[in-house]
């Protein structure tokens, strides 16, 4: 399980350190890709293969969903952490999530998300903002 938020800072070889705490988890290898609300999502093997599996099998007759494979899959790339534990991630998904300088690797249960500095604290604000409307969704789910 992945918790915790930590900032790092993309260093000029585009080498990210993924935290201590995730290390481990990712030894095997990760997967990274496109997210919703401009971050990256970073996933074990298992997780992206679950998740994978799951939007393969939508019906690709559908507009929306054949865009969703598109955004998923097109920039997905298998990665694998150095011995320092740092990963390069590819070009074309640092400048979809705005990463340069420093960036928020957030733990996110079964995923981590990558977001540059600045969209993570206007993420983390418009959330604080809506924190008694979430709790009402989340009792109207039982939770």
């Amino acid at each position: 399980m992945f918790l915790g938020e930590y900032v790092h800072a993309i260093d000029d070889k585009s080498r990210l350190a993924v935290p201590a705490r995730f290390r481990q988890d990712l030894a095997d290898g990760l997967y990274v890709t496109k997210g919703v609300d401009r971050c990256l999502y970073i996933l074990t093997p298992d997780g992206w293969n679950r998740l994978a599996d799951r939007i393969a099998g939508l019906p690709s007759m559908q507009a929306g969903v054949r865009q969703l494979q598109r955004h998923f899959f097109a920039g997905a790339a298998p990665l694998t952490p150095d011995k320092l534990g740092r990963i390069v991630i590819p070009q074309i998904l640092r400048e979809y999530a705005q990463l340069d300088g420093e960036v928020v690797v957030a733990g996110v249960h079964t995923r981590i998300e990558l977001w540059s500095r600045a969209a993570w604290e206007a993420e983390r604000e418009r959330i604080d903002e809506q924190t008694a409307t979430l709790a009402e969704q989340m009792a109207s789910l039982g939770i």
